[in-house]
């Protein structure tokens, strides 16, 4: 059943903005493909294409958001004076962007393989924050996440970034839970 509100479809076909978290883990592309599949798929299939370079306002846009960590090199004392090597860092630093293209790259031809308009955004910081704060500067309907399926213990220990955005983010957020397939894995 589908209904209006605002002049936006509610349902099957809805017109939406949102945000899905992307990193190197399987649970966030099965999170962006549930999202394509269920969210956006509807909409793909009756609006103009996502390669549309004019599509019309209020179609939906789907923003992928990758957050590189913050490196800290390791200092090295010498002398009266800390250390940390140039070298070190420039490595860690190309690493770090060859690894978000190949992140981001994968995302956005899933989404163009499902006719979604996309567009990609790629931030340093702490990820919990920084996809609080995109969600929330972009304005959009829904944050959608992957959860790695960390257990209590787990998840106490080393942290969630979904279960922090659940309770900071000031948008509507849906965790997508991995299949049994993605949760056995690891």
């Amino acid at each position: 059943m589908m209904e209006t509100r605002g002049g936006d479809l509610v349902g099957g076909g809805m017109k939406m903005k949102a945000v899905v978290a992307i990193d190197e883990s399987d649970g966030s592309f099965y999170a962006l493909k549930w999202a394509l599949d269920n969210l956006f798929a509807p909409m793909a299939a009756v609006g103009p294409l996502a390669t549309d370079p004019d599509p019309p306002p209020n179609e939906g846009l789907l923003f992928l958001v990758h957050v590189q960590p913050t490196f800290y090199p390791p200092v090295y004392p010498v002398g009266p004076a800390a250390f940390a090597a140039p070298a070190v860092m420039d490595a860690v630093k190309k690493a770090q962007e060859e690894i978000s293209a190949r992140i981001i790259s994968k995302a956005l031809q899933m989404c163009k393989d499902k006719l979604v308009r996309a567009e990609s955004v790629i931030m340093n910081g702490d990820p919990r924050e920084m996809i609080c704060q995109a969600a929330e500067k972009m304005q959009v309907d829904l944050l959608v996440m992957g959860s790695r399926g960390l257990g209590t213990f787990k998840r106490a220990i080393l942290g969630s970034v979904s279960d922090y955005c659940a309770h900071h983010a000031k948008t509507p957020i849906l965790i997508v839970k991995p299949n049994m397939e993605l949760h056995h894995k690891h």
